[in-house]
């Protein structure tokens, strides 16, 4: 009798024990970055702050490069519970609504403080889409502006009609063709042996590109035009983040509202830096003349016109806040 007491007394405090502790959680978080990316460097920070702040209570573990799950795969991951929380670009879901890509739109918003208003607009269009796919953003980090690489010179709009041009995607094949230049399809990786063939003389890319592809062994001028200030952003599945107690939660948050004002600063340090080792190079850097400026701005107006023709009310909406 006494022993039978004894183990339901010693159960009966494991039980309370139980409610009283909570067990540590370990996330695995993908991402699509090398470690040494700024973005990747920014989110690793994230994640030390969050396991110092919970005293070890959520480890988020992080899977760089595409180790765990590819990119174009790792925002549906994170939608079906397979990992809890992910990074990936931000325009990648402008399949879905193209207010998810309005940051990549050309000429809309052309330096860090257009951006940052472009963001406040978007932010909240952005949760209210990503909440009907049971995920909620945590901060969102800008690339580098995209300047203008070429093998001359560029002093007007006019200066870039009948150039091949690099194209990646619709937007920028739209502004090739509206400049008069000849788009033209070529990868990241094959940027090099594109302007060593001649395949292509002009391209718009950010100063990080730039600097890792060596752009100074097939070009000659590179313009910063800050052509558009697009992001990566960080999600987490809603019920995993609803599962954590109050405390935790709030150490996310904090943890999260602090890597994105970082986030910003790393990017605009990164645009300085990688603009200085295209200079160290041999690239002569050239500030856009007030007459490319003025052009560019005629075909920013033409593209986002084109745009809305497409758009989605939550993308409409977007628009009327930042253009108000």
């Amino acid at each position: 009798m006494n022993k039978i007491f004894k183990v339901a007394a010693a159960a009966a405090i494991i039980g309370a024990s139980a409610t009283s502790f909570s067990f540590a959680e370990d996330w695995d978080m993908p991402t699509p970055y090398p470690d040494k990316t700024f973005h990747t460097v920014n989110i690793q920070q994230f994640a030390d702050e969050v396991r110092e702040a919970t005293g070890g209570q959520l480890n988020i573990k992080l899977h760089t490069a595409g180790s765990l799950i590819k990119h174009g795969e790792i925002k549906n991951s994170v939608r079906n519970k397979i990992v809890p929380a992910g990074e990936f670009f931000l325009s990648l879901l402008a399949n879905e609504d193209p207010a998810f890509g309005i940051d990549s739109l050309p000429l809309v918003a052309t330096s860090y403080q257009d951006a940052a208003r472009l963001w406040e607009a978007q932010k909240p269009v952005v949760e209210e889409l990503l909440a009907k796919q049971r995920l909620m953003p945590l901060f969102s980090v800008p690339w580098p502006p995209q300047g203008l690489y070429t093998k001359k010179e560029i002093k007007t709009v006019e200066d870039l009609n009948g150039l091949k041009f690099r194209s990646y995607n619709a937007n920028l094949e739209k502004f090739a063709t509206m400049v008069g230049a000849a788009p033209t399809q070529v990868e990241a990786p094959d940027i090099a042996q594109a302007f060593a063939t001649g395949q292509v003389e002009a391209m718009i890319t950010s100063p990080s590109t730039g600097a890792n592809s060596k752009a100074w062994d097939f070009i000659s001028h590179y313009s910063p035009i800050n052509a558009w200030v697009p992001k990566n952003i960080v999600v987490v599945n809603l019920a995993a983040f609803k599962a954590l107690d109050a405390d935790t939660q709030a150490a996310v948050l904090k943890a999260a509202a602090d890597a994105e004002q970082r986030g910003w600063n790393m990017s605009q340090r990164e645009a300085e830096e990688k603009t200085q080792v295209l200079a160290d190079n041999g690239v002569v850097i050239v500030e856009p003349s007030d007459e490319l400026k003025s052009g560019l701005g005629k075909v920013g107006a033409e593209l986002l016109q084109d745009w809305r023709a497409n758009s989605t009310p939550a993308a409409d909406a977007i628009v009327d806040v930042y253009f108000k």
